[in-house]
């Protein structure tokens, strides 16, 4: 096939063509949270009218968009599917061994306080989880525990989806900020240079998250009555977030200051107690009792030191599997074995032959389609060979294990279809171009640029359903669009990742995964109205603080010096 030039503006009127461009993302959005369609359907309307819109106004040849959907899907299937259908499974494995409930338990001997245990399980558990391995196990997890607490299935989807946002940029062990570097200066060096400029953006928030959790499950007067735990999870999430992003880099972000975190808060609730506690996973204030009622009324879990190790012996396992699993050497040097566990396939009819040019990049340049196939490295494979060793410890059978494995796809049909189409779709978009279209809108706002090149990021995120693949998309545009309107590029390729992380409560794929986590399936449309303008408004929060942080001092002063790059 022949060299195709993406075309940004295809009717010849930015505005007409940005709104046919953004079609795609109402059908979408629109069918979820507007229309009450299943997620499954949704999708697939969103990737027919997105392959339409690119062939038959954007003029991408039928092939190229046939083939970017086919790369989308697989890369849905290996780089997603694969991670949820497994952990899903080594839940279910716990479930069934009774060991989930004992875990639940033992997590709410900390605190009975339905508040502090949902700012312990989704802000700090989930962020560790999204530390290791990303790509929906924190919201997967956090959202069981929650659902065994007693929560709603829909505050308990909502609620993990809007914690996991401050976490997101480090999320399994740096990647986004990795990918970010690759699509700027590609150096050593820059690399820390993007992870410290995001770790002087991100921290504000892991402050205000779990105030915002709180105060989304129970208002504000319930909320400031336990404001000195709250702001302990914060600042000691927060403080880490900031020292380890800055002064080592990006890999272990997220793991460490989870960690501390859990630790710290745990701690300070053992010399501080609250003048009244929630025993209700509603939310009311008539689920309120005084400290001393709740502690007479408390039997605790019940359970052996035993049997509470046994029960966390599973995760523990999962943790230290995707540790090894994260370590650039163990990837590179043991489990992908080039020809054997490892392939690279060159997507035909599409790899090199799609051409970026001005002004979605400074020099025009052809888009990669390779898809990465690593049989042992990819993070599901992981997951999988962590469940099965748990398995064993709780005592499965063989084929007792791959009889539950094959129910957990049978019950995840239906989201398996969503987050394939999702992708597709994804794909389909970045390479016709409409993906730049959308971009190159919000670029044309000027002086305003820094808050509307933050919801580039978030725009970018709940498209393609990860803040790696916004950063990849957006990066370098980011920095060019910088350069020409003579703001840092390194602040605004770093915006769109901070920006991206509050995309994630958004996406289809975080969502499905939700559904599927508290048995909430088909209802996708009901947690994306529950969290949808949670999303938009810390999004613009991250937006306003980058446009201080251009303009104004002492905020301008937390701006790395970088050279001007134009990638």
């Amino acid at each position: 096939m022949e060299l195709w030039s993406q075309v940004y503006d295809p009717l010849g009127n930015t505005i007409l063509s940005t709104l046919v461009c953004s079609i795609p993302v109402i059908v979408l959005l629109g069918g979820l949270g507007i229309f009450h369609i299943k997620a499954h359907i949704a999708a697939i309307a969103g990737l027919v009218s997105a392959a339409l819109i690119a062939v038959l106004i954007v003029g991408m040849p039928v092939g190229m968009a046939g083939q970017a959907a086919l790369f989308g899907g697989l890369f849905g299937l290996i780089g997603i599917v694969w991670i949820i259908i497994n952990l899903i499974f080594m839940y279910r494995l716990t479930l069934k061994a009774g060991l989930f409930q004992i875990l639940q338990d033992s997590i709410g001997g900390i605190s009975n306080d339905r508040r502090l245990q949902l700012v312990l399980i989704a802000f700090c558990f989930g962020a560790f989880f999204e530390g290791a391995a990303g790509g929906g196990t924190p919201v997967a997890v956090t959202g069981a525990i929650l659902i065994g607490l007693g929560f709603s299935p829909l505050a308990a989807s909502g609620l993990s989806l809007i914690a996991n946002t401050a976490p997101v940029a480090y999320g399994g062990l740096g990647t986004p900020i990795i990918v970010l570097n690759s699509v700027t200066q590609n150096t050593d060096e820059y690399l820390l240079t993007l992870s410290a400029m995001v770790g002087r953006q991100l921290p504000i928030f892991s402050v205000i998250v779990p105030f915002w959790l709180v105060i989304t499950f129970c208002g504000f007067r319930r909320t400031f009555q336990i404001w000195p735990p709250i702001l302990v999870a914060g600042l000691s999430f927060a403080i880490p977030q900031f020292l380890i992003s800055n002064f080592h880099g990006p890999w272990l972000v997220d793991m460490l200051s989870a960690m501390i975190s859990m630790v710290v808060l745990a701690w300070f609730l053992t010399k501080w107690r609250p003048s009244h506690v929630m025993t209700s996973a509603e939310g009311t204030a008539a689920s309120l009792v005084t400290y001393e009622e709740a502690r007479r009324t408390t039997t605790g879990h019940g359970y052996s030191r035993e049997m509470v190790i046994k029960a966390w012996t599973p995760w523990v396992i999962l943790t230290i599997v995707l540790a090894l699993w994260g370590i650039p050497w163990v990837k590179n040097h043991i489990l992908n074995i080039p020809g054997l566990t490892f392939w690279k396939w060159e997507i035909p009819g599409l790899h090199n032959l799609v051409q970026r040019v001005a002004p979605a990049v400074a020099e025009p340049h052809t888009e990669r389609a390779i898809l990465s196939i690593g049989l042992l490295s990819a993070t599901g494979t992981g997951i999988l060979i962590a469940a099965v060793i748990a398995g064993k410890v709780m005592g499965f059978r063989v084929k007792d294990m791959v009889a539950e494995w094959g129910t957990t796809c049978v019950v995840m049909k239906y989201s398996i279809v969503t987050i394939v189409a999702m992708l597709a779709l994804g794909y389909v978009t970045r390479y016709s171009g409409m993906d730049a279209t959308l971009g190159l809108a919000l670029a044309n706002t000027g002086w305003l640029y820094p808050f509307f090149g933050t919801l580039i990021g978030w725009i970018g995120v709940a498209l393609t359903g990860t803040d790696a693949a916004s950063n990849a998309l957006f990066g370098s545009q980011q920095q060019i669009t910088a350069n020409s309107l003579g703001l840092s590029p390194t602040l605004m390729a770093a915006a769109n990742s901070s920006g991206g992380v509050m995309g994630k409560m958004i996406d289809a794929q975080s969502i499905v995964v939700a559904s599927v986590a508290t048995n909430y399936v088909g209802k996708e449309g009901k947690i994306l109205r529950f969290v949808f303008w949670h999303s938009l408004s810390l999004a613009c929060l991250i937006g306003l603080f980058i446009m201080l942080q251009a303009y104004v001092w002492p905020f301008t002063a937390m701006v790395l010096p970088t050279p001007v790059v134009a990638h």
